[in-house]
């Protein structure tokens, strides 16, 4: 071996040997370090694997880029369509951006807004601005508004001489609104307080684009220095009602994402596919999930919206996302949830402008502070319009709000900072307590009756000061003047965002929105299949009862008689198959509400909803009548031709869709059941009245010949008859004429053989008509139950005292509520009327104590969480309750929102119908008995029903009549009736 050979052999071996121990104390560091580099391979591995994908997504072209995103699993990142996303997807994909509402949410938010910064894109902004609004209205005064049937009369004959300048109106004019002026800005929240009666909704719909057209407007109102004309208000802006009105059969899922269904995604598509384009230039890789998110959420048509997921999420609805909303039949959701979804309906959609009106009714302190804290954060963060309106806020809930907004009296006391409001009032002599509430401070300061007490000038004699006297007052405030100055300079219109207002009507294409509406039609008649499957189970009964009364071995067809009978049977058939579509009439007036609330707010037109309602129903039709016609169509013993078999169900399907659309239409029309009944069975009995069979053609008058040529049973009667007695079983000849055509005669109708035709061609044509009708009063009329304002009779002076004039709030009416629920417990044997008026009437009562031990209430488990992977058979709603309630002990029942406290109360009250309940319940130790606790208890009820058609006076004295005993003399009613409208402040509502 030479020299080079030796030194090529110690080279390697030294390389070996070198390897050898580079592996040794690669090992002992891996060993040493345990797992950090094996782990931060893996994690590299993982990031070079989604950066690959990624980097293949850039190379996509813009409009399928947008339809992909990276969504991370189990298994890593995977490329996914965004519309593609199932229910979990996107519940896992909420669960990571918003984890913890209180935390996470206003992360999420910057994340949104940090994307879109970073490439330089402006995000539109609104500005909405009133000046010198005054809104009007007439109304008749005190008794004179009441709708009885004389004032009902005499309000028509004076209308249509109003209309003719013959008579002058008898009207009274009133303001609502009185010259207010304002601005709304972007990124700032801005809360509206004030009394009831004060305006505020009045004031939220004006600046909303909703005003009812019968109110006299002046003034202007801008968006971006736009006026109301030059965009689409309703869905450029939102507005929340105080009343939630919902479909109570469709979750709450369901119902916030068939609300962003329909708004659609506005911009977001547009907004996110310019980011998409500015990021690929500027190679800036987003964060994945929420490059996922804004795409879920620009999707257009999504039935389940990524947005629907997340508003449920910060909303906290999503303990009860797939309940059922519920209504007063329908078991569903508490009064405060179903405030939220009211709340949450509105702002899934893509609006950048909100006008909410009272959503803290029914909701406790905390539930209210997270919700205006989110709706802080989106309208800090990106840049939205909130005008809020509470009536009592929390300390803690009003410090949230940028601006405040005090309306009294329909004027405007105070807008501006909320820093400076009190420096205000303390400049007009008036103090906040250092330990009250600012917000109640603010709407106690201008009643007459709470100001005096926070007078603060000591040195000078108190006098009440008006709100007119601070609204003047404002505007020489530093403050006034300010907001004076600013709405001096016109909004420059070239600073509005091209995107910022709406002009599109609708926020889908017409086919997107007839397929929306077609899937709710579609879920609403699966949630009503009871009604269907009990029409069908009428029909078979029916059958029955009509193939043993007209059984074919007792009839013959030998004279006139037989063919009479034939006749009352055939009769029998068309009424039957025809009243088989009075459902329709109470399910479309059940609907109607919601449906005007949408279609006002641009949800859909009015055709999208016709539609589906008349197609997808169809089938049900086939179905009905073939019941009726293939089983008593043989057995009756019509003629045996499987030919008239046939045109006899043509018929009698035609005849059904007819009368289903007249049901909806008399239905649409009516708008309530009682005016709906009312005239539908009045045009029923001119149809059967003028059909052909009650009354002969040649029985009826020359003057009603046009109702028996228009009566659709006409027609459908002449045809069916046609049908039957031109058939072979009738062909016997008598004096020369076919029995058949003998018989037909003898009834008035016509024998001819394309009567049937005609008669066919003729329900088709009412089966049109009638649908056009419907969609008409669709589309034209609106609710019957408008809110009237009613002035009542007092003097100058005491309109001065007792402020604005406007309508019954809803406080009042739930003081009255609580008092004549409560006056049960009366004993006529202990009432003594107290001499001195300032005690008042004392009505004494024998003292209970109440205690209920270890109550359960559980419900059948829903349909939709055993969907979801629930196991048990029932859901305990109240687990083992116990506790006491002792007379002369205030006891306050505190919780959040869907806690229970509803439920606790109607257990104790006897108020459930439903449900299972375990427990024991005594009065004072002796078991609840329910028909003699009725009669010692009042519940105050959460919900406000009340009968629409009598005054706040007669309201408690009927229910005086009824739970005062009747020992109490009607001069001892009339004077506790008294002193209990003054206590609760109704005085001034007596006789509205």
């Amino acid at each position: 071996m030479d020299a080079g050979d030796l030194y090529k052999a110690s080279s390697s071996l030294r390389a070996t040997s070198k390897r050898t121990s580079s592996f040794r104390a690669n090992s002992s560091n891996i060993w040493r370090n345990t797992g950090i580099e094996v782990f931060s391979r893996s994690s590299r591995e993982e990031d070079d694997e989604e950066a690959l994908k990624w980097a293949a997504l850039e190379k996509l072209p813009t409009f399928d880029r947008l339809r992909k995103g990276l969504l991370f699993g189990s298994k890593g990142a995977n490329e996914v369509e965004v519309q593609n996303l199932g229910y979990e997807d996107k519940r896992n994909l909420v669960e990571r951006l918003v984890n913890t509402v209180e935390e996470d949410n206003e992360k999420f938010l910057l994340k949104l807004r940090n994307r879109i910064d970073r490439v330089g894109i402006d995000m539109p902004t609104i500005e909405v601005r009133y000046e010198h609004l005054n809104i009007g209205a007439e109304a008749y005064s005190a008794s004179r508004a009441l709708p009885t049937f004389i004032n009902f009369n005499i309000n028509m004959i004076e209308g249509v001489l109003n209309s003719l300048h013959i008579l002058p109106s008898r009207k009274k004019p009133f303001t609502i609104l009185k010259d207010v002026s304002g601005i709304i800005k972007p990124c700032r929240m801005t809360l509206l307080l004030g009394p009831p009666s004060s305006g505020k909704t009045t004031l939220l719909l004006a600046l909303a684009g909703k005003l009812d057209p019968a109110l006299k407007v002046s003034g202007r109102v801008t968006y971006n220095g736009h006026g109301m004309e030059e965009f689409v208000p309703q869905r450029t802006a939102a507005y929340i009602s105080q009343h939630d009105l919902h479909i109570g059969e469709m979750t709450v899922r369901e119902t916030l994402a068939f609300s962003a269904r329909c708004q659609g995604v506005g911009s977001r598509y547009e907004m996110l596919a310019e980011l998409s384009r500015r990021e690929k230039a500027a190679n800036i890789k987003p964060d994945p999930d929420v490059d996922i998110y804004m795409k879920a959420a620009a999707s257009e048509g999504d039935a389940a919206n990524v947005v629907t997921d997340y508003i449920i999420k910060v909303l906290g609805l999503d303990v009860c996302a797939d309940t059922l909303v519920g209504d007063e039949m329908i078991r569903g959701i508490s009064g405060g949830q179903k405030k939220r979804v009211t709340t949450g309906e509105m702002i899934v959609g893509p609006a950048k402008a909100l006008f909410m009106d009272e959503i803290s009714t029914g909701l406790d302190s905390s539930t209210t502070y997270q919700i205006v804290n989110m709706l802080r954060q989106y309208v800090h963060i990106m840049k939205g319009t909130a005008f809020i309106s509470l009536l009592q806020p929390a300390p803690e809930t009003y410090d949230l709000f940028d601006d405040i907004v005090l309306l009294a009296d329909g004027q405007i006391v105070y807008q501006g900072p909320r820093e400076s409001v009190l420096g205000f009032f303390e400049s007009m002599g008036f103090k906040c307590p250092d330990r009250k509430g600012v917000a109640d401070f603010l709407q106690e300061v201008t009643s007459r009756k709470d100001q005096q007490q926070y007078w603060a000038r000591r040195d000078e004699p108190y006098r009440f000061i008006s709100v007119s006297e601070f609204a003047e007052a404002f505007q020489s405030y530093v403050v006034g003047r300010r907001i004076g100055d600013e709405l001096a300079v016109p909004f420059d219109k070239t600073k509005s965002h091209p995107a910022a207002l709406t002009t599109t009507k609708y926020g889908l294409g017409k086919k997107e929105i007839l397929k929306a509406c077609t899937d709710r039609e579609f879920l609403l008649m699966k949630r009503n299949s009871f009604v269907y499957y009990f029409k069908l189970f009428q029909l078979i009964v029916m059958s029955f009862i009509a193939m043993t009364l007209f059984i074919r071995v007792k009839m013959h067809k030998d004279d006139l008689t037989d063919g009479g009978i034939y006749t009352g049977a055939l009769f029998f058939s068309v009424i039957m198959v025809m009243f088989n579509g009075m459902s329709e009439l109470a399910m479309t007036i059940y609907k109607l509400p919601v449906f005007y609330k949408q279609r006002d707010m641009y949800f859909f037109p009015a055709w999208a909803y016709a539609i589906p309602s008349w197609i997808l129903k169809i089938p049900i039709t086939f179905i009905e009548v073939a019941i009726w016609t293939f089983l008593t169509y043989y057995v009756i013993g019509f003629d045996p031709n499987v030919g008239r078999l046939m045109k006899q169900y043509l018929l009698l399907l035609l005849v059904h869709q007819s009368a289903s659309a007249l049901f909806r239409f008399i239905g649409a029309a009516g708008r309530n059941m009682i005016v709906a009944n009312t005239f539908g069975l009045f045009a029923l009995l001119l149809l059967f009245a003028l059909g052909g069979f009650v009354l002969s053609r040649k029985d009826v008058k020359k003057w009603w010949l046009w109702g028996y040529w228009s009566s659709p049973l006409m027609y459908a009667q002449n045809a069916i008859l046609v049908n039957e007695f031109t058939g072979h079983s009738w062909s016997k000849v008598v004096n020369g004429t076919k029995l058949g055509v003998l018989v037909m005669q003898s009834r008035g109708f016509f024998p001819q053989a394309y009567w049937y035709w005609l008669g066919v061609g003729a329900c088709f044509g009412f089966v049109w008509l009638f649908n056009i009708l419907y969609l008409l009063c669709l589309t034209f009329l609106n609710p019957f139950e408008k809110p009237q304002a009613v002035l009542p009779t007092e003097t100058e002076d005491d309109m001065q005292k007792g402020g604005s004039v406007g309508r019954v709030s809803t406080q009042g009416v739930s003081r009255r509520r609580s008092i004549s629920s409560g006056s049960s417990s009366a004993r006529a044997d202990a009432i003594e009327v107290d001499e001195n008026r300032k005690r008042g009437m004392i009505l004494p009562f024998e003292p209970h104590s109440i205690t209920f031990e270890d109550i359960r209430y559980s419900v059948d488990m829903p349909e939709e969480m055993k969907s979801q992977g629930a196991t048990e058979d029932k859901l305990e709603l109240l687990k083992g309750i116990s506790g006491a309630f002792r007379p002369g002990v205030l006891t306050a029942l505190m919780g959040v929102s869907g806690a229970g406290k509803t439920t606790l109360m109607d257990v104790l009250a006897g108020r459930k119908t439903g449900g299972y309940i375990e427990g024991n319940i005594t009065i004072s130790g002796y078991p609840k008995n329910q028909a003699t606790f009725a009669r010692i208890s009042g519940y105050c009820e959460q919900n406000d029903i009340h009968s629409p058609n009598v005054t706040v006076y007669e309201s408690l004295v009927y229910s005086a009549w009824l739970r005062l005993p009747r020992e109490v003399d009607a001069d001892t009613r009339k004077m506790f009736i008294d002193e209990v409208m003054e206590l609760v402040e109704l005085t001034p509502l007596r006789d509205r």
